[in-house]
């Protein structure tokens, strides 16, 4: 999903999809001025628009005439979705008018407005400057997304908006039981992603087990190509396989565990079993040549350069490689390799989760036309827009009917379709921000793949940065209810 506009040095291209798409922010020096600046500001709480009259067709009560102003993150996904989910806006209540703004700078130019106790009504919290969702729910600055998901969807007024999402959805938006802070809209298959075609010509099928996973590359080393590769600079994109095969492996539980920084929790056999699998990847030379120096970018070049087999990667890299893709590439995703017939779950569980969060300011003015705004972008019509023209899935389950949909999307779609309820969504890389990126991700995980460091020595580090973290009362801590 990346455009080329989205990337900068720092990329607020697709490396920070990871950041945004499961809300994974830089924290800034600012941000963290413009949360304790917000939590101590109350001025313009009592500056709401008049509540309008609920009807079939504006069952959330909007005011039919106030403005309302909405705030993009000015992404890989564009704008054009979001601007033509304004016009269906204002054609449905003409005598409003919606201000749109677009940026990249989210906290630098949302902070002011937070503080002054003006927000806008409908923000896209996304990008490098995505401000902290924990901290923000935290310190009670969203309004509570109920009566949206409550709310007769567009489509069938039968239909309440919550009952169109996919898995995982309204619990993602969840931080403490109830309540539902944030809106995911784009909706993103992490997995193991391969050329169809560079497989076939090796004469072999997608390893299931992982007895078939060294030896598919063996076969490829043999033909010069090496079995993997993955973001060196960036090694948290290895959980996007790696988690949900302990999963596999273990069942959810393991997961949970490990997401509600339970002690020991990285000390399960299962954790194990799987770090010890992806190192003999890195001992048997199956992983590309000078891989630990690459970022995401040039690993993905040199994987559609077909100079390795596997990356684990997003949704999104569809369009991000799009430039350097083959147009035979025949591009394909799958749930990761499980170890044997004992794993605890069957092949085909995958990661898949929300991406792009959108939010409600609780003090905004216009906190109902914050919610209509979504619940027309959570129409099949708005989802439909939004997938042809940005090669990505929505939180509305379905908006594919109709759609000549590019490989890597019918892949994903595929994967979802053979997951059924075998969809997990580790909540580490949303709650404990840089815990996940940093700790595990680079100084954990990614020395371990690049050869310094045992399986053992890197699940005792690792367990470590848990334990820290969990100890550490500057941290809000969640636990999965």
């Amino acid at each position: 999903m990346g455009s080329t506009s989205a990337h900068t040095h720092e990329g607020l291209g697709r490396r920070d999809l990871i950041k945004r798409s499961a809300a994974l922010g830089l924290i800034s020096v600012p941000t963290m001025s413009f949360l304790s600046a917000c939590a101590s500001s109350d001025s313009g709480s009592n500056d709401k628009v008049e509540k309008g009259t609920k009807s079939a067709k504006n069952p959330l009560g909007v005011n039919e005439s106030a403005p309302m102003d909405f705030v993009l993150f000015d992404g890989g996904f564009g704008q054009q979705y979001a601007k033509d989910a304004v016009k269906v806006y204002e054609t449905n209540y003409p005598k409003t008018k919606v201000k749109f703004t677009a940026t990249q700078k989210i906290t630098t130019e949302l902070q002011p407005r937070f503080n002054g106790g003006n927000p806008p009504d409908l923000i896209d919290n996304s990008g490098a400057e995505q401000m902290d969702m924990g901290v923000l729910v935290g310190k009670k600055q969203l309004a509570d997304l109920t009566p949206l998901l409550d709310a007769a969807s567009v489509d069938d007024p039968n239909k309440k908006v919550r009952d169109t999402l996919r898995p995982g959805i309204v619990e993602m938006g969840q931080f403490d039981g109830d309540p539902v802070w944030i809106l995911y809209y784009a909706y993103t298959v992490y997995g193991v992603w391969y050329s169809q075609k560079l497989l076939d010509s090796l004469d072999a099928k997608y390893p299931e087990t992982w007895d078939e996973m060294l030896a598919v590359c063996e076969k490829a080393k043999k033909k010069g190509i090496a079995g993997w590769t993955y973001a060196g600079k960036h090694p948290y994109y290895v959980p996007f396989s790696l988690y949900p095969m302990i999963a596999k492996v273990g069942g959810r539980e393991v997961l949970d565990a490990i997401d509600n920084l339970e002690p020991k929790a990285w000390e399960h056999p299962a954790v194990k079993t799987c770090f010890e699998a992806y190192y003999e990847l890195q001992r048997k030379g199956y992983i590309l040549q000078g891989t630990p120096g690459l970022d995401h970018i040039q690993s993905q070049t040199a994987w559609t350069e077909g100079k390795a087999l596997f990356i684990p990667n997003g949704s999104w890299v569809e369009n991000e490689a799009a430039k350097t893709m083959p147009a035979d590439f025949d591009l394909a995703v799958s749930a990761p390799t499980g170890i044997d017939a004992s794993d605890k779950m069957p092949f085909g569980t995958i990661w898949a989760s929300g991406g792009e969060p959108f939010i409600v300011p609780a003090k905004a003015k216009n906190v109902e036309g914050g919610m209509e705004q979504l619940r027309i972008m959570l129409s099949e019509a708005s989802s439909k827009n939004f997938t042809k023209s940005v090669k990505s899935l929505t939180a509305f389950n379905g908006g594919t009917d109709g759609i000549e949909l590019t490989p890597g999307l019918k892949s994903g779609v595929a994967a979802l379709d053979k997951a059924g309820q075998n969809v997990v969504n580790p909540r580490l890389q949303d709650w404990y921000v840089a815990l996940q990126k940093e700790k595990i991700g680079v100084a954990g995980i990614g020395e371990m793949m690049a050869g310094r460091a045992t399986p053992a020595e890197t699940i005792k580090k690792i367990q470590k940065f848990a334990d820290e973290a969990a100890q550490d009362s500057s941290i809000k801590h969640y636990k999965h209810q």
